[in-house]
Order: structure tokens, then C-alpha cells, then sequence
């Protein structure tokens, strides 16, 4: 069975990612046609923060004068979660349920973006790890 493997190897490469100033309807319809849920949210190269479903959700209650004005910026959880692609997978996956978090981006050890990892993906990776192990037990 395979073990210490890094986040790096489940990491959905090069995501689907906005600017702070796109709007909350432009947030919603980029996730409905990329078919994402966390939305990383980049200025200048760096990721400045992460948008949720669950975030567009709750912005969507809000009423069309106010829903107009507001951006990703307003949103989005700033300061995300961010690991190394070396960081060990159950160090990871640990951290997001400790946080109760869904994502947490991923970069390279020179601090260059490089994903995200999801629930998703931390899903696949139980799959894929309990299949290989059920094989060659």
C-alpha cells in the first residue's frame, strides 16, 4: 500500500480561477460552467483568497441593490489555507477536517501557485489508495 504520499499527486493542477472584482452573479455562473465549488481568487499571480459555493450561496440571498455592488473581494475567505505540493496527503486531508475546510491551495516550494485541493480530491485519493491496497493485499 502506498503511504506518505505527497498532496502533490492529487492536487488539481492549473484550477479554474477569478480576480477580486468579478460579481457575485460572474462568480456563480464561472462555477456552474466550469463545474467547480472553490473558486481560488488571484491578484498579481498569488492567491488572495478562495470563494465557496457556500459563500455565492449566501450572497445570492442577499437583495438586488446590495447584491449588485458586491465582488469577490467582499466574499471571498481571505488568507487561505496554503500547503507546500511535498506536504504529506493525510497531513492535509488532516488539517481540512481539523479547520472544517473544503479546500486549501497548493504551491510549489518556491511559493509559485500551483492548485488546489479539494474534499474532491482528497475523496479520489482515499479511493484510489484503498483500491491499490485491497489489490495487493
Amino acid at each position: 500500500m502506498k503511504w506518505n504520499v505527497p498532496v502533490e499527486e492529487y492536487t488539481t493542477p492549473n484550477p479554474v480561477t477569478a480576480t477580486e472584482d468579478l460579481s457575485i452573479d460572474e462568480i456563480r455562473q464561472l462555477m456552474q460552467q466550469c463545474g467547480v465549488r472553490h473558486l481560488p481568487i488571484v491578484r498579481d499571480g498569488k492567491v488572495v483568497g478562495v470563494v465557496s459555493d457556500r459563500d455565492v450561496r449566501v450572497a445570492q440571498g442577499l437583495s438586488v441593490e446590495h447584491k449588485i455592488q458586491v465582488r469577490a473581494a467582499d466574499i471571498m475567505a481571505t488568507d487561505p489555507v496554503a500547503v507546500t505540493a511535498g506536504t504529506p496527503l493525510d497531513e492535509v486531508a488532516y488539517e481540512m477536517s481539523d479547520r472544517k475546510i473544503g479546500s486549501v491551495i497548493v504551491n510549489e516550494d518556491t511559493g509559485e501557485f500551483l492548485g488546489i485541493f479539494t474534499v474532491t480530491d482528497a475523496l479520489n485519493a482515499l479511493i484510489e489508495i484503498s483500491r491499490a491496497g485491497r489489490s495487493s493485499g
